[in-house]
């Protein structure tokens, strides 16, 4: 399918957003009660294991690029090298980081990110603010709609998949965005989770920097 073919998605109808948004409060309160003993005892052990604040806070970019504060448990320390630049990733994750992020459990404070009204259960996820100007016009879609703690690309290969194809998904979820597709991607996640798939390996942390594709579309 030709670029210019792929450009006419539209937000979800008023409905449609609404019921999400329910659907998003009642969960995510849902899930915040009922872990609220585990926020409870794990948060003092994430600040023992960090050496201190247990708390990631990023600038990510929320729906129509607006910038939100995404929290996450941290799963690396900041250690710097000589001239005061952080070290690669892969030398800063610890053990216990990297047992958090096998489990998904250093994604769990962003409930509070979708109790708010931040994010979403079920959406693209949130990126780095600067990219906002790197996506093409067909990849700027994927900020029509709130981000969220997982979405299409997420249980359709997570790292093991280019931003392309991420950015592909993304899109393909606004168009088929709805209650159902919510529930089956959540069900999907929690397969992947249990399975341990598309899980950061042992020698690579994360994903490279997106640097923009300007082949499809102009900004």
């Amino acid at each position: 399918m030709k670029m210019e073919e792929k450009l006419a998605v539209k937000k979800p109808s008023l409905l449609k957003r609404f019921v999400k948004r329910s659907f998003d409060l009642v969960s995510s309160g849902l899930a915040i009660v009922i872990l609220l003993p585990f926020f409870l005892l794990f948060t003092p052990l994430v600040a023992i294991a960090m050496k201190g604040n247990p708390f990631f806070v990023q600038e990510r970019a929320g729906k129509d690029g607006k910038a939100f504060k995404v929290i996450k448990y941290r799963s690396m320390n900041n250690k710097r090298d000589a001239d005061g630049n952080l070290l690669p990733n892969e030398q800063r994750i610890t053990k216990f980081g990297k047992l958090m992020r096998k489990l998904s459990i250093d994604e769990l404070p962003q409930l509070f990110n979708i109790f708010i009204g931040q994010m979403s259960v079920v959406g693209p996820r949130p990126l780095h603010m600067k990219y906002n100007d790197r996506y093409n016009d067909f990849q700027r879609q994927r900020l029509l709609v709130k981000p969220g703690l997982t979405g299409l690309a997420q249980v359709s290969g997570r790292n093991a998949i280019s931003w392309e194809e991420k950015f592909e998904k993304d899109v393909e979820y606004i168009e088929k965005c709805s209650l159902i597709t919510d529930l089956k991607i959540i069900f999907q996640t929690v397969v992947k989770v249990i399975k341990h798939e598309s899980i950061d390996s042992n020698d690579k942390i994360g994903t490279e920097e997106f640097m923009g594709d300007k082949n499809n579309g102009e900004n």
